[in-house]
């Protein structure tokens, strides 16, 4: 059974894990997008989105924890700098995993894991036409009532003096 059995080991021992992670987050943040397993990506996300939510306060303290875990001066600038801005309003829910496929020579499943705000192709706001349906037609027929009404009668002797015509021609 594997009961409180939370974290994925990767195949990895508990240092060559906690490196890589480390090194993976330091790429996300510096190039915002990184391609990578979706295994590994998963236990990046449960590993940056508390870094990001550490940053949205911008302290000695904040970024000496940040700092301890990322061990790369670049990454937690960009990330206390850029990042935070960016994502300050936002309440959680940083990333985004968007499976590509699988790796040609073992079939792993790879995906793409980036930052929610940096993606402009999900970002942009489209602008929202006002439309001109209506739910009712009242309006539009009680306009539309008079002028139907003079076509039904302008019809109607045109066809009652053809029905007239008709009988007289036989």
């Amino acid at each position: 059974m594997r009961h409180q059995k939370r974290i994925n080991h990767l195949g990895r021992t508990a240092a060559h894990r906690k490196a890589m992670l480390s090194n993976m987050a330091c790429s996300l943040i510096l190039h915002k997008r990184i391609s990578t397993t979706t295994a590994k990506a998963k236990e990046l996300r449960k590993y940056i989105e508390p870094l990001v939510t550490k940053s949205k306060n911008d302290t000695t303290d904040s970024r000496r924890m940040v700092f301890s875990y990322l061990h790369n001066k670049y990454a937690v600038t960009e990330l206390f700098r850029e990042i935070s801005q960016k994502i300050a309003d936002r309440p959680g829910g940083y990333t985004r995993i968007l499976k590509t496929g699988f790796r040609q020579g073992d079939a792993a499943e790879m995906c793409i894991i980036e930052f929610v705000d940096y993606n402009e192709t999900y970002t942009v706001e489209k602008k929202k036409t006002a439309s001109k349906t209506r739910r009712s037609r009242g309006k539009k027929t009680a306009q539309a009532a008079p002028a139907v009404e003079e076509a039904a009668a302008a019809v109607a002797p045109a066809t009652e003096s053809a029905a007239a015509e008709a009988p007289a021609a036989e």
